[in-house]
């Protein structure tokens, strides 16, 4: 091997968690080591296979769902065009590499760190290896994100199935499509596809759809798919696969065939951590997660991990968030570190109507013994709500000492008229300070002020 590199820190992952500390450590002026197995694999799952492109996918979806729409206004009823799945690739991919411009080894490299474009495993407790060469590092951080599980049952090497790392790159849209899973991604792109013009059905294990969602509000999503078309089948465990278009799938102590042209597995996660020689840096692991404390840090206390590896919530911010307990700490004695902590996170399902929540939820806060009130704020009565066809929509909120502990909505934009009530829980606020607050009419935002006043008259 050639001769060891020393670096101040070493940043194995180039996602969203590893470009943040990696880039604040090269400006402030430490010498920085960037590691990923590709220049296109930087960006990490948000830029290739999720936000990104997922995003971009459910735009397109809304244009066509939208044309559709448009026909009720119409004197004369028009035929909609088939969707060219072709073209909307290209449009996902197009959008992907405007922002990869900014996120590629020799922009970085032009910045100032080093970037090595390989695979990295660990050679001691402060040392890796990358293409034959050694780097040593005072700190290093792990942050090599996950992959979609697969979905291990008879018959399974019969189906070309998709992923979130595979379906964008489709090239014609299928007649049936279904979705096993029913989180996060397999609902988002369900809908997209159903809007873009494939039957669509999605199979979900338990009782319940995005079960970390609050039930009375998922269930005005389930609704909504059910008035759009798209079948979802609870209860429904996948048995096998008869061949390469037909799925056994257990239901209600029955087993029924579904027939498909695609199939998207989407039942969650893997973590990225075989391969790093994690034993030799002295790396513990418990049922396939890496052992880390309130601060991050692995048994190594050199070796600290970021974003999905941490196996907690697996966001693009929640990522951020990781980053910022890391930078923070480093610059602290050990007395003054902060822990990571997930009471004032909020997160996005970007299906329309969207679901937005945030803070603590019922659960956690019986779980606590926490005191609360719940309020609850349908949008039957709402002006903006009404002419824009968005009255399904409700707000529920958890509050005490008058203030946000937590809550969800759901509703079209649901992700951008949230953010003032985020706003108030992260930093603590009155909710008086909201219910003073002048809101331009008839903006859709609106509805907080109304739900907030339910306490306040």
């Amino acid at each position: 091997m050639k001769k060891t590199d020393v670096y101040d820190i070493i940043i194995i992952g180039a996602g969203s968690g590893g470009l943040n500390i990696a880039s604040f450590m090269n400006r402030v002026g430490f010498k920085v080591l960037l590691i990923d197995k590709s220049d296109k694999n930087i960006g990490g799952d948000c830029l290739n296979y999720g936000c990104v492109p997922s995003k971009a996918l459910i735009h397109i979806a809304k244009l066509s769902h939208d044309a559709k729409e448009i026909q009720r206004f119409l004197k004369t009823k028009q035929n909609t065009a088939e969707i060219d799945l072709s073209l909307v690739a290209n449009y996902v991919n197009q959008k992907k590499e405007v922002i990869r411009v900014n996120e590629n080894a020799e922009y970085f490299r032009n910045k100032g760190m080093d970037v090595e474009l390989g695979v990295a495993k660990f050679h001691s407790k402060d040392t890796v290896v990358v293409n034959e060469k050694l780097f040593k590092a005072k700190k290093i951080v792990l942050a090599t994100g996950s992959r979609p599980r697969t979905l291990d049952i008879p018959g399974i090497n019969k189906v070309k199935f998709q992923t979130n790392e595979t379906i964008f790159d489709l090239k014609k849209l299928p007649k049936k499509l279904l979705v096993i899973g029913g989180g996060p991604i397999g609902m988002e792109l369900g809908q997209a596809f159903s809007r873009l013009g494939s039957e669509v059905s999605i199979i979900q294990r338990g009782s319940d759809f995005l079960p970390k969602e609050n039930p009375e509000i998922s269930q005005i999503l389930c609704k909504k798919f059910k008035k759009e078309g798209i079948i979802i089948h609870n209860n429904s465990t996948p048995v096998s696969f008869e061949d390469a278009h037909t799925i056994v799938v257990e239901k209600e102590g029955k087993n029924i065939q579904f027939s498909f042209d695609e199939i998207l597995i989407s039942i969650g996660r893997q973590l990225n951590i075989e391969g790093l020689n994690l034993d030799k840096a002295g790396i513990s692991i418990e049922k396939g997660r890496i052992l880390i404390d309130d601060y991050l840090r692995t048994t190594n206390k050199k070796v600290f991990v970021c974003g999905d590896v941490a196996g907690s919530y697996q966001f693009t911010h929640a990522a951020e968030l990781h980053a910022g307990v890391i930078l923070s700490n480093f610059f602290k004695p050990k007395i003054l570190w902060k822990k990571v902590n997930y009471d004032k996170l909020s997160w996005v399902t970007y299906t329309s109507p969207e679901i937005a929540t945030f803070g603590l939820n019922e659960e956690e806060l019986k779980k606590r013994n926490i005191p609360y009130r719940k309020i609850i704020q349908d949008f039957t009565e709402d002006d903006r709500a009404i002419v824009d066809e968005n009255t399904s929509g409700k707000l529920v909120l958890f509050i005490a000492k008058g203030k946000l502990l937590g809550g969800t909505m759901i509703a079209e934009h649901a992700g951008e008229l949230f953010q003032e009530l985020v706003l108030a829980n992260t930093l603590g606020l009155k909710i008086a300070s909201m219910f003073g607050k002048i809101y331009p009419y008839p903006t859709a935002s609106r509805i907080n002020k109304r739900a907030i006043s339910q306490i306040m008259v």
